[in-house]
């Protein structure tokens, strides 16, 4: 394993392990968010406790790791073999991901990295990607069900990705048909839930945190 492949990996992790809400619970509200809501630390329980400020800036930074994360492939274009780029990208993407479940910075214990994954693929496959963000806004707008909108988003990138964009790139297909089976892992409790009628329904008001 080369020196690039080391630091890309490691900055990567590093950056995905910023812990957001949590940070922000910590400061600002003098909670910690994963004992709170669903536990989660991620978007959507922020807006369900927090409330939507709160959220909107978890959101905006998380989506931002997965993208910085990206582009620290760049760092490295003068040696890297432009044939591998992507791959590289998608390496550190992974990463970031990884960081963003497993921060450790929090005692390993993150959000589901959606708005990162979400970052991630905007750096490189944007159009597709923003069609899936389509998809989970409608989703989570007509639900009210965060997770069912991530799900569908996240089931849909491939068909996006491959079908309607048709990227043949073996680095890019294997990694678009990965994001489902990732986003299936880290919400199978969620979709226990869901099946079960049981998964809590995110109301767009105001919240009292007093």
């Amino acid at each position: 394993m080369n020196l690039e492949i080391i630091f890309i990996v490691t900055g990567a992790y590093l950056i995905g392990s910023i812990s957001t809400s949590v940070w922000i619970s910590r400061v600002f509200f003098n909670i910690d968010i994963r004992e709170h809501g669903s536990g989660n630390a991620g978007t959507s329980n922020t807006l369900r406790v927090l409330g939507k400020k709160a959220a909107i800036i978890v959101f905006i930074i998380d989506v931002l790791k997965g993208l910085v994360a990206t582009q620290i492939v760049i760092l490295f274009k003068d040696t890297i073999n432009p044939d591998y780029f992507i791959f590289y990208q998608i390496i550190a993407g992974i990463a970031a991901v990884v960081g963003h479940i497993f921060p450790v910075y929090t005692s390993f214990k993150g959000g589901k990295g959606v708005a990162t994954l979400f970052g991630i693929c905007l750096g490189f496959l944007t159009l597709p990607t923003l069609l899936s963000a389509v998809v989970f806004t409608l989703v989570f707008l007509l639900s009210g069900y965060s997770s069912l909108g991530s799900l569908t988003a996240g089931l849909s990138f491939p068909v996006f990705t491959l079908g309607l964009f048709q990227y043949s790139a073996i680095s890019i297909t294997v990694f678009v048909l990965i994001i489902p089976v990732l986003l299936i892992i880290t919400h199978n409790k969620n979709i226990v839930r869901l099946i079960n009628r049981e998964e809590n329904k995110i109301h767009f008001r105001k919240k009292n945190t007093s």
